[in-house]
């Protein structure tokens, strides 16, 4: 998840998570490989990350996002792509008993 700062051009966007938040790094990003939410935070054009941390925090959008059903598919997947494989050979196992 990250913040859309500035407009470059028509094509391109300064995105920012702040990185300590999110681990998205500032930087510029072509508008096709954003994918928008619904969320929005009250912050100017050009905002530090310092501002964007606090404007974050005031309006809960990062609380907001972690109760989405799109962040817990990304939780989800990160989880089950960190598993061992005796934890995958556990879920296998509890899968087939609930069936």
């Amino acid at each position: 998840m990250c913040t859309v700062i500035d407009i470059v051009d028509q094509k391109r966007v300064v995105v920012d998570g702040p990185e300590s938040l999110t681990g998205v790094r500032r930087h510029m990003m072509p508008v096709k490989r954003l994918s928008l939410t619904d969320f929005k935070c009250g912050i100017f054009r050009g905002a530090r990350e310092k501002q964007l941390k606090a404007a974050l925090e005031k309006d809960e959008v990062m609380k907001k996002w972690s109760e989405t059903a799109w962040a817990k598919k990304l939780a989800a997947k990160k989880t089950r792509a960190n598993m061992t494989d005796f934890e995958r050979f556990k879920l296998m196992v509890a899968r087939k008993n609930r069936a």
